[in-house]
């Protein structure tokens, strides 16, 4: 049998492999704070655009749940909160704002909406 502080090393592993990534396209972040041994209860925090959002209950479910009662026996139920501290529940397309857009086609009119400026 293995240790909480084992359990939870391997969670943290699991998650910077296959959730992170995922939620991270969409400005989250999934927090765990804590693992009951008794009942195998991981309880995570939602953050970032994931707290308070209406979709991560999905992801929660089909996502995160999913991914580490598969990849950890001892993993048997999810619980979460949302991040108290973060209040803004949106998608960001860039969350990092790392992309760097091109300057509009300079025969682009961009008053008449015309490419050729007539």
């Amino acid at each position: 049998m293995r240790t909480k502080e084992e359990i939870l090393k391997h969670v943290d592993e699991v998650m910077k492999e296959y959730i992170d990534p995922n939620v991270a396209q969409h400005g989250g972040k999934v927090n765990v704070l804590d693992f009951d041994m008794e009942t195998g209860a991981l309880h995570l925090q939602m953050s970032g655009s994931c707290s308070g959002c209406a979709g991560s209950t999905q992801t929660l479910s089909y996502g995160v749940e999913q991914t580490l009662t598969h990849f950890i026996e001892e993993v048997k139920t999810i619980t979460s909160e949302d991040d108290a501290m973060y209040s803004d529940p949106y998608y960001v397309s860039d969350p990092s704002m790392m992309h760097d857009f091109p300057d509009p086609d300079p025969g682009l009119d961009m008053d008449s909406g015309d490419a050729d400026g007539s």
